[in-house]
């Protein structure tokens, strides 16, 4: 059995690294976590741990957000992009409440299904990055309402693990004639509600299950999760707009086989 704090590092640096590129950071970490024989209470670790990925978004985007709320009270544009984002939290708090304890206890569990929908995935988001789509939305902050409103929609798909949330909203914005740049930038704002919701309400369900080894695990995580994921947000807008998705989905689909095939060969 690895050292639990040395593999709660470990996981914690690969969610940081893969929060926000459309991989699915809990497929990562559950598949990761399943070989490596790590579990947590509740699966409340890889819940968590999410914590260090939305300080480090909020901490790259602190001045945007920041000028955005001053600027809110006499300025419509900002009101509207408060707005946007909150319409596109909406469904995933709805979709999130409801079917908690499923996600929590069937899908999390189940780690084929992780391996095949990060293979769907993958093809998926290949496909949608070689279309010829024509972007007719450039910026993040200035998205129609109701894209905004499906691309909440597209979010909620990744209460599948595998599927991955960046992955859904890029994907369901891309389809909509958001840019490359911007659809990225929109996840971005959006993983700031949508993580922290998830973080409150996981915590406060299965706080009875938290014990000193469980918090010392998550704080570890946390502190790893952090840092990896400043270091991908900073680089990660720069190179969608200049190479796209098309990397991305080959490590979904070769993740996701190598994943299958050690589960069905029983490792």
């Amino acid at each position: 059995m690895p050292d639990t704090t040395l593999v709660a590092a470990a996981l914690g640096v690969l969610e940081g690294l893969t929060e926000f590129i459309p991989v699915s950071s809990t497929g990562h970490i559950l598949l990761a976590g399943h070989f490596l024989g790590f579990d947590s209470a509740g699966r409340t670790f890889e819940v968590v741990i999410q914590l260090g990925a939305i300080l480090a978004i909020v901490g790259v985007y602190a001045a945007r957000l920041l000028a955005v709320f001053a600027a809110a009270p006499h300025d419509p544009s900002a009101r509207r992009f408060i707005v946007s984002v909150l319409i596109a939290f909406l469904p995933a708090v709805v979709v999130g409440v409801l079917a908690h304890d499923i996600i929590k206890t069937v899908l999390f569990e189940t780690p084929i299904l992780i391996a095949v929908m990060l293979i769907i995935g993958g093809v998926i988001l290949l496909a949608v990055d070689r279309m010829a789509l024509r972007p007719r939305h450039d910026e993040a902050m200035a998205l129609p309402l109701g894209v905004a409103l499906k691309i909440g929609l597209f979010q909620c798909l990744a209460m599948i693990p595998g599927v991955s949330r960046s992955g859904a909203t890029i994907v369901g914005a891309l389809t909509m004639g958001v840019s490359k740049r911007a659809a990225a930038e929109f996840s971005f704002f959006l993983s700031m509600p949508t993580m922290a919701g998830a973080f409150a309400y996981d915590l406060w369900k299965n706080r009875a299950l938290l014990d000193a080894s469980a918090m010392s695990e998550i704080a570890v995580g946390f502190a790893c999760a952090f840092v990896a994921a400043i270091v991908v947000v900073r680089g990660l807008l720069a190179y969608v707009s200049k190479h796209g998705y098309a990397l991305f989905g080959w490590w979904r689909i070769i993740v996701g086989s190598v994943a299958l095939a050690a589960l069905l060969a029983g490792i």
